[in-house]
């Protein structure tokens, strides 16, 4: 059996590797810090249990609609109007099987055989691939420190074709956690529009910000798509729960692919999520987050200490990006020594690009094991 052409340009995760490996000494026994996956070590906050307990005993488990119960639709939309005082139509709003079900819908809405999209890199590595999905191209901008390692509208300038549909942005970013300003925003989305293409903001780690307001992109216009999620700041990621706005023009195109590509949004979780936006959930979210931003504090001093750059200081998310360019190696093979001899689990660059001589931490456990792990780190490189 010979596989489609398309399966020759998706990669695997590099950091599996690390985590199968971490897995198999876990079951040996061994005390394994994980700071390689992207999601907190919270639970989903009680009340949205309760709520999808409550939705399963009253029987709600058959098909929405493709764009979800209208009951969520506008939560999100009244959630847009208290937080960031934007009003959102809730009409724009579609419900989606993750952030990743959202962008699928927009990258199918825009992107044909050997359409152009351009990415950063570094860059979440699933966006690049449901390009290719797609039949398009990727185009992996080089950003670094001095953008923060984020695409302004000069890359747009200089990388956009006849051939390139849409860019893609995230404000907080995975991997380097950091955010772009609306100024910067706006000017990205009026360089795309005045080339007639489009621009993607995902905004999944909102609200996972520290040190500056909470905003959105939807506060600049219309005439762009924001993606967000239940799974990061509201702590569903096994809910599989997302959403998309989109300009009022797109929303009947995008039904129609939802309605072929997914169907609808999982029941259960549509009903638990009405939750989340209740006073008592908010409260328990808030007080994670400020001991999230204990944690990036925490860790991003002790890193300092063992010689490892943040070019970048992160200013949501959950992740620090790491210059490991004084360990006279690539990246890959630090974190395979590292976990075999201290067993501690972190993600290398290459996951995310081109960028080799980078670590990616999660801050994703408890201060005091943050500390251990930086202990173990340092023990690792007195070693040798």
């Amino acid at each position: 059996m010979r596989y489609a052409q398309r399966l020759s340009h998706i990669e695997p995760f590099h950091v599996m590797r690390i985590l199968e490996a971490a897995q198999q000494m876990q079951a040996a026994g061994l005390n394994v810090i994980h700071l390689e996956v992207g999601e907190p070590d919270f639970p989903t906050p009680q009340p949205i249990v309760e709520a999808g307990l409550k939705a399963l005993a009253e029987g709600k488990t058959l098909y929405t609609g493709a764009c979800g119960i209208p009951q969520l639709r506008e939560a999100i939309a009244r959630f847009y109007q208290t937080r960031f005082n934007v009003i959102v139509d809730p009409a724009r709003i579609i419900v989606t099987p993750g952030a990743s079900g959202a962008l699928q819908l927009i990258l199918a809405l825009l992107v044909d055989q050997d359409s152009e999209v351009l990415l950063t890199d570094p860059g979440y590595p699933c966006n690049r691939h449901l390009v290719s999905l797609l039949g398009g191209t990727s185009v992996n901008v080089p950003v670094g420190a001095d953008t923060r390692f984020q695409l302004l509208a000069p890359h747009i300038e200089q990388h956009w074709h006849d051939k390139t549909v849409a860019a893609l942005v995230a404000s907080p970013a995975n991997p380097t956690g950091t955010v772009l300003e609306p100024t910067e925003i706006k000017a990205l989305a009026q360089a795309c529009n005045a080339r007639g293409g489009a621009l993607i903001v995902d905004e999944i780690y909102q609200g996972l910000v520290y040190g500056r307001p909470h905003e959105t992109a939807l506060a600049l216009g219309e005439d762009l798509f924001v993606v967000n999620s239940f799974s990061k700041y509201f702590q569903m990621t096994g809910w599989r729960l997302g959403w998309l706005v989109s300009p009022p023009e797109h929303v009947a195109a995008l039904e129609k692919l939802a309605q072929n590509l997914f169907l609808a949004p999982p029941t259960a979780a549509q009903w638990a999520a009405l939750a989340a936006f209740e006073p008592a959930t908010l409260a328990i979210i808030e007080a994670r987050r400020q001991e999230l931003d204990n944690r990036r504090q925490c860790l991003q001093g002790a890193l300092a200490q063992l010689g490892f750059g943040i070019p970048a200081t992160p200013q949501g998310a959950f992740y620090l990006w790491a210059d490991a360019g004084h360990l006279g190696r690539p990246a890959a093979h630090f974190c395979e020594d590292l976990l075999a001899a201290q067993a501690v689990a972190v993600t290398p660059g290459d996951d995310f690009g081109s960028q080799i001589n980078f670590l990616r931490f999660a801050y994703t456990q408890p201060t005091h094991i943050l500390e251990e792990a930086c202990n173990r780190i340092h023990n690792y490189l007195i070693s040798g």
